[in-house]
């Protein structure tokens, strides 16, 4: 997956927590964001990569999105490896 898809994964994923007054409550306590800021930082790969990590650290939340969007289960981790910061690491 390329930088440029993971981040229209990402920002998919922003605007579906944008959409849910729920999720985007939980998600602004999480990252300390006030809502104006949110639109500031979308172009950022590396809060994309946050927006990515909320979704995927919560099973319920992950499969809900998957389905609104109409994606895999499995591509917005795909999409959080190819941003900054969602490199695998193999300490063996």
């Amino acid at each position: 997956m390329t930088g440029d898809e993971a981040e229209f994964v990402a920002i998919h994923a922003l605007g579906h927590i944008a959409g849910d007054e729920d999720l985007l409550g939980d998600f602004l306590d999480r990252s300390g964001l006030a809502p104006d800021e949110l639109r500031a930082r979308a172009a950022d790969p590396v809060f994309l990569g946050f927006v990515l990590e909320y979704l995927l650290n919560d099973e319920p939340r992950l499969l809900a999105f998957c389905e609104a969007a109409g994606l895999a289960p499995e591509l917005p981790a795909a999409a959080r490896r190819a941003l900054p910061g969602g490199e695998e690491h193999h300490w063996a």
